[in-house]
């Protein structure tokens, strides 16, 4: 029996795991399934688990905070959307990864890699010198893979000017008003992109600095966006984010 943990803040992203964990190997045993680096520590410190299927950008920070908390010997198989970079970092480090959106294929071979590895007696990898890899030149994506119509177009962040949420799902502007459905929520995209050009100035807008055209003050605390393209709803920088979006405004470079 392989007791597994699932550490994965989208709900549909953790829900195809665990079918496929299911469909590949009837003698996995799922103990639970976390969204939180705070719920994460909590569970790890009282619990052990063979496998660890670790998501990197969780709705509360990065799941590298975990091992700052919390002396981590099992194996883990992170899911990532991260970049070519951080892949060679796994690589370096022995440590195996699905690349989201991954496969039923991809976590068979991640299975039997641990299968192969560390049920051998192979040792844990080094987390610290993978911290240590990733964060002095941290990458921020790039590229962006969404479905337009029937087919699959990559768009670059040059070519959005911002993200937004319609109730529980999130969607993509383009510079030309293009709008694209989004696999990512705007919580994991906040992490994903680079913060001196993107701002989270809502609960459901993520606005990028080239598409801010002009900004209304109706007082002290409340700031109203006009958006490039113009989006469907009114667009206000919330009560509790006006004063670091005014400190964010100074400090990004104007291109």
């Amino acid at each position: 029996m392989i007791k597994v943990l699932i550490v994965e803040d989208e709900r549909l992203a953790a829900s195809k795991l665990e079918e496929l964990l299911y469909s590949i190997d009837k003698e996995i045993e799922i103990l639970a399934t976390i969204d939180t680096v705070r719920e994460s520590i909590e569970w790890i410190s009282q619990n052990t688990v063979d496998l660890i299927f670790l998501d990197i950008h969780l709705s509360d920070g990065i799941s590298f905070d975990i091992f700052k908390k919390v002396d981590i010997k099992t194996p883990i198989i992170f899911t990532t959307a991260y970049d070519e970079y951080a892949l060679k970092a796994f690589k370096v480090n022995s440590i195996d990864y699905l690349l989201k959106p991954f496969s039923k294929e991809d976590v068979q071979t991640g299975l039997s890699k641990f299968k192969s590895l560390f049920q051998n007696g192979k040792t844990t990898p080094d987390f610290d010198n993978l911290i240590r890899m990733l964060n002095p030149n941290k990458q921020y994506q790039k590229r962006f893979l969404v479905n337009a119509g029937a087919a699959l177009k990559s768009i670059t962040i040059d070519e959005i000017a911002y993200f937004y949420n319609i109730e529980k799902n999130t969607f993509i502007c383009s510079n030309s008003n293009q709008h694209y459905a989004s696999t990512q929520s705007l919580d994991k995209l906040e992490l994903l992109i680079d913060s001196e050009q993107f701002f989270r100035v809502n609960r459901n807008f993520l606005v990028g600095f080239k598409s801010i055209k002009k900004m209304y003050s109706l007082s002290k605390s409340r700031i109203k966006l006009e958006l490039q393209p113009i989006p469907d709803q009114e667009v206000l920088v919330s009560f509790n984010k006006s004063g670091e979006f005014r400190i964010w405004l100074g400090k990004v470079p104007e291109q």
